[in-house]
């Protein structure tokens, strides 16, 4: 297998060979969404095992001293294959980002927006699977800042909307700067329907999101949410 040491400016037929298995995750058809869960447990398998073996050969090398250790082939070639090994996986596969700076053209965004519609669709095969709160986090972060695309702009919008509809998950606040980077008029009737609905859940998260939006100043710090839950944000005005 050739050594892989810069996923960051590899090419779309890299990440596909890496990861295009995983688009089975978020596939409807629940017999294509298991082979991809059976995928991604030989793949997870394969960094435990990996990291194990590079750990070994750690303690088998560390009395050679820091810099002769690190140069030690048999420790590199083990940490090496640990490295193969998670970019082949989730959530390690989808950590990192392009070296210039532009997820808009980095082959590796389109697996970014799989990770987390895996996680906005299927909430509890995610959590069962891949739960990673803080690659949650910086992956929702990086792409409300991305320049957007009209594509990436749909899928983001498409994001907002399946998780204002749900109970409230971790990290979930954070897809108000998502909706403020893509606010649009079609972002804001599929909140104003959402806001509209039988749902408690889409009630407050719609409400409180559309209420961000005019609003562009407000932070959306915890206290500001937890103001909004409580049914006070009238004090805040």
């Amino acid at each position: 297998m050739a050594e892989e040491t810069n996923t960051d400016a590899d090419d779309a037929c890299a990440w596909g060979e890496r990861l295009g298995w995983a688009f089975g995750l978020i596939a409807e058809d629940p017999a294509a969404r298991g082979a991809a869960l059976v995928h991604l447990a030989e793949a997870q398998r394969k960094v435990t095992d990996a990291l194990a073996r590079s750990n070994e050969m750690w303690l088998l090398t560390r009395h050679l001293g820091a810099d002769e250790q690190y140069g030690e082939p048999a420790f590199l070639q083990a940490r090496r294959t640990h490295q193969q090994a998670q970019r082949r996986s989730l959530p390690d596969g989808v950590r990192g980002g392009p070296a210039d700076g532009d997820l808009a053209t980095w082959p590796g965004l389109p697996y970014v927006l799989l990770f987390l519609e895996w996680e906005a669709r299927y909430p509890l095969e995610w959590t069962q699977h891949a739960k990673a709160w803080g690659t949650k986090e910086s992956l929702i972060r990086k792409v409300a800042r991305a320049r957007q695309d009209e594509a990436i702009k749909a899928k983001l919008t498409d994001l907002v909307e399946i998780v204002v509809h749900r109970a409230y998950r971790c990290k979930d606040r954070e897809y108000v700067r998502v909706a403020r980077a893509v606010d649009s008029a079609d972002l804001r009737d599929r909140l104003d329907r959402a806001a509209d609905s039988d749902s408690p859940w889409a009630r407050c998260h719609a409400g409180y999101v559309l209420w961000l939006l005019d609003r562009p100043d407000l932070p959306n710090t915890r206290r500001v949410w937890q103001t909004w839950v409580a049914g006070e944000a009238a004090t805040l005005l």
